[in-house]
């Protein structure tokens, strides 16, 4: 899976808050790329397409709720960057992320075990 930046953003307020209606995650992403409400909408779409999203309807609001988990998303998404970008190919050191405000401490074992996971299944 490789997700796009919008993607990511999207599932990154999500793992934060969820569920989230269409309007409060479009209002994170205007903020982030300047977008108009039909961007975000159809971005949302597609990433429902994909099984990425949820999506239910209350009244005249649609809510959003995130699929995907953020450990094993966040450690397939890192493992690929590092080795397409970086092209370190080898197991990453977990301590990078310690400053992370993306992930809590008992996040961070399970961010390790996927990573080395991940990298075991690949030999």
């Amino acid at each position: 899976m490789q997700l796009t930046a919008p993607e990511l953003e999207i599932l990154k307020c999500l793992w934060q808050q969820q569920p989230l209606t269409g309007k409060e995650i479009h209002q994170r992403m205007e903020s982030l790329y300047g977008w108009s409400y039909s961007s975000t909408r159809k971005t949302l779409e597609r990433m429902a397409q994909k099984a990425y999203l949820s999506v239910e309807t209350e009244s005249n609001k649609k809510i959003y709720t995130a699929l995907l988990k953020k450990v094993p998303t966040m450690a397939s998404f890192v493992k690929d960057f590092s080795e397409r970008v970086l092209e370190i190919d080898g197991a990453l050191p977990v301590a990078m992320f310690s400053s992370s405000q993306l992930f809590e401490q008992n996040e961070l074992n399970e961010l390790e075990a996927h990573l080395i996971n991940i990298q075991k299944n690949k030999k």
